[in-house]
């Protein structure tokens, strides 16, 4: 377990805010007492939740040339068919994958192949599981390209919290199964648009793991 890049930042200026304030408290309020314990033990436990916020695990690849894997940890919400308006505009199998803030944040590529399309789109931060998400929140999409032709698309969605899509690849680059597609800060959503012949091998309400648990298997 390792701490994301995109943590450091956001690390390094919550320790200065609760430093600040805890040494702010200290000189106005020199006396301790058992408020400032309070506030002490207060300060520490919200740094090491934005600390483990950021968390990276080390996992294996529990994937395959014909298998879909999660892209994230979280609760799966949606698996139904709907057509993909901003570039398939056909009928799909849309997954989404809700990541509680409490999830690990880090995004993997599903499959592996070559990314042939990528955009980000700004926009609202309405809670991550409302359906009108999938289309008015900030979000990126990427598409990639299986060696046999197959096409999945993947989607990160900021949520209400969350104010930072990070998205790494590359159109025209070649990614692999189990890598590492990107990060999104606080909750936030990822959804897979599949083809409508792929066997889904989750359900509602399931616990996904990143890189571990199988959504699904090409037919």
């Amino acid at each position: 377990m390792t701490i994301h890049r995109e943590g450091y930042k956001t690390i390094f200026i919550v320790f200065l805010f609760v430093a600040v304030v805890l040494l702010t408290l200290n000189h106005i309020f020199p006396d301790q007492t058992w408020v400032h314990v309070f506030l002490y033990m207060l300060g520490l436990w919200f740094f090491l939740m934005i600390v483990r916020f950021f968390r990276s695990p080390k996992r294996g690849v529990n994937g395959g040339p014909n298998v879909i894997i999660s892209p994230a940890d979280g609760k799966v919400v949606v698996i139904e068919r709907t057509i993909e308006p901003e570039l398939f505009k056909e009928e799909r199998i849309q997954v989404s994958i809700f990541m509680s803030a409490t999830d690990v944040h880090v995004n993997w590529f599903p499959v592996s192949g070559d990314i042939t399309y990528y955009h980000y789109h700004p926009g609202k931060h309405m809670v991550a599981f409302n359906p009108k998400a999938s289309l008015e929140n900030e979000r990126t999409t990427t598409v990639i390209k299986t060696e046999d032709g197959r096409e999945i698309l993947i989607r990160q969605i900021a949520g209400a919290l969350a104010r930072r899509v990070k998205c790494y690849p590359v159109v025209g680059e070649p990614v692999v199964q189990g890598d590492e597609l990107g990060f999104i800060k606080f909750g936030s959503r990822v959804d897979l648009l599949l083809p409508v012949d792929t066997k889904i091998n989750i359900r509602i309400g399931q616990k996904v793991i990143g890189k571990q648990t199988i959504i699904g298997h090409f037919s």
